[in-house]
């Protein structure tokens, strides 16, 4: 077994023990835990009680998060004429429509997002099992699929996160850099808890939020008081 450093071990060693925190207590501590030469990513992993093998368990939706990222966010739309223009104004990154097809389906996904107007979607449908296991295929129900793309490009940019449940009901996302404040990285916390709390299905049945937990890129997790996250 390889031997932990000093760091590793320090960070090990400050949230033992420690559980059910409220949302400062765990930012304060996975803060001051991340100690990285680069700038960490403050990441939430969520477990709820919904199975996602049921079409209606399944857990998905977006969030604008108050205080953003601190990630610069890559948008590819699919788009034509005056809608194509439209996008390359607000900001887009890559452009285009069968020949974005094409660049796709040769092994180039330079996005971290993908949004297409509606008459965009028989081109884009043909990207499902490409787009679908990264989680970037275009969907009405998240607002990817629009006509207003200008908006759609913006709230990308502007530190809109998207979230969707996993196999074993896992939902994770970014919500911050280990530089926010610490404020501004509970404000998102708790935006990205209520988001994911107002989406619960119609089949989810018992308990919806199982356990909450909080980390860094390279620091060890600590859970929340789910009760005091989402403010039940």
């Amino acid at each position: 077994m390889a031997k932990l450093g000093k760091r590793t071990r320090a960070a090990r060693e400050a949230v033992a023990g420690k559980e059910n925190l409220s949302v400062e207590e765990a930012v304060a501590l996975v803060k001051g835990n991340a100690t990285s030469k680069f700038d960490e990513t403050i990441e939430i992993a969520m477990n709820l009680g919904v199975d996602t093998r049921h079409a209606d368990q399944m857990v998905r939706g977006v969030v604008g998060l108050p205080n953003g990222t601190g990630k610069a966010m890559r948008v590819a739309v699919f788009a034509r004429g005056p809608k194509a223009d439209e996008a390359k104004e607000a900001g887009a990154d890559i452009v285009g429509a069968e020949d974005l097809m094409e660049t796709i389906q040769g092994g180039t996904i330079e996005f971290d997002r993908c949004i297409a107007t509606p008459d965009m979607m028989p081109i884009v449908g043909r990207l499902g099992k490409v787009l679908g296991p990264r989680n970037l295929m275009p969907n009405p129900k998240v607002g990817t699929v629009t006509m207003d793309v200008k908006a759609a490009v913006e709230a990308a940019k502007g530190g809109e996160v998207q979230f969707k449940a996993e196999k074993g009901g896992v939902v994770h996302a970014g919500v911050g850099k280990a530089s926010f404040d610490e404020a501004k990285l509970v404000e998102n916390v708790r935006a990205f808890v209520s988001a994911v709390a107002k989406a619960k299905p119609s089949g989810a049945k018992g308990t919806y939020m199982k356990k909450i937990a909080l980390s860094s890129t390279m620091g060890p997790g600590v859970t929340l008081d789910v009760a005091e996250a989402s403010g039940e």
